[in-house]
């Protein structure tokens, strides 16, 4: 088992990074990395690593790839539609990557017959639906309104993590239907807001946080690639100096970060996650105005 204590200082400088850099970019007026550093290595290497930090703190929690990385890649100066089909893309590869070493590690079981299993599938069944909805409305609105729905989207959800557990309900079906759908919209408009919405909803109506953590990435997996293919049909492109190094860098991540399910505890995890999407969607919508 690789040491606890080295995955929570890798989890630590994660956040410290990604929280820095946020700060930094956002007080910088008009600055673009994509410009800065071209289409070289440099490019490259500072994109994978910002894929390897956003999918450790998503493989171990179950939200904050696509809620993380796409307000960064807003603010460094990419497009939304560059951004979201690339991460579609590395979410699709590291999402279905950490949802069977999830199981392997057991921290859920996605065995035929089991509940959770069930879970996964309704949950990739109405991906569907939101994924096709949100694309077609993502495509016919100007960029600046896109942005300005991810910025008042994660700050949103930010509130959700942290209040959600004053209005825990019972578990049930329509209730993980309705999580599904809502969480396949955000993500196939603005790339990120899947995991935070399903993994916490389900966390809400009864189902155990690492159970919860495995079907999310697993069922995010599958959401993307319906996502990325309605992307292909409508756009034609997808842009590979943005796709490829954030793929490498999320599925590289992946295998520390399911352990570290193990070892730390959910609570502190989630009230992070929910603290650092609210700064996100701030830094967005100032950044926007």
């Amino acid at each position: 088992m690789p040491d606890p204590q080295l995955l929570r200082r890798i989890w630590t400088v994660c956040l410290v990074v990604v929280g820095t850099a946020l700060i930094a970019l956002t007080l910088t007026r008009d600055f673009s990395l994509a410009a800065g550093l071209g289409r070289g290595s440099a490019l490259f290497f500072s994109l994978a690593l910002l894929a390897f930090f956003c999918e450790f703190v998503d493989s171990s929690l179950g939200m904050g790839y696509g809620t993380t990385l796409t307000p960064i890649l807003l603010i460094v100066g990419f497009s939304p539609l560059e951004i979201v089909p690339a991460v579609l893309f590395s979410e699709l590869i590291s999402g279905l990557s950490a949802g069977l070493m999830h199981h392997r590690l057991g921290n859920v079981d996605l065995g035929r017959g089991s509940r959770a299993r069930r879970i996964t599938t309704i949950l990739a069944g109405c991906s569907v639906l939101g994924a096709v909805t949100s694309v077609v409305v993502a495509v016919s609105l100007p960029n600046s309104l896109v942005k300005l729905y991810i910025g008042v989207m994660i700050l949103g959800i930010g509130l959700f993590i942290l209040i959600g557990r004053h209005v825990a309900g019972s578990f049930s079906w329509p209730k993980i239907i309705g999580l599904g759908t809502l969480a396949a919209f955000n993500k196939g408009i603005s790339g990120g807001g899947y995991g935070p919405l399903v993994t916490g909803g389900q966390v809400l109506v009864g189902v155990p946080e690492k159970q919860a953590v495995g079907i999310t990435s697993f069922a995010e997996g599958v959401m993307c690639l319906v996502g990325l293919a309605l992307y292909l049909v409508l756009e034609g492109a997808l842009a590979w100096y943005l796709a490829a190094p954030l793929a490498l860098g999320a599925i590289v991540s992946v295998p520390a970060a399911t352990w570290t399910v193990k070892i730390l505890p959910e609570k502190l995890l989630r009230q992070s996650i929910g603290y650092a999407t609210i700064f996100l969607g701030t830094l967005t919508i100032i950044k926007l105005l």
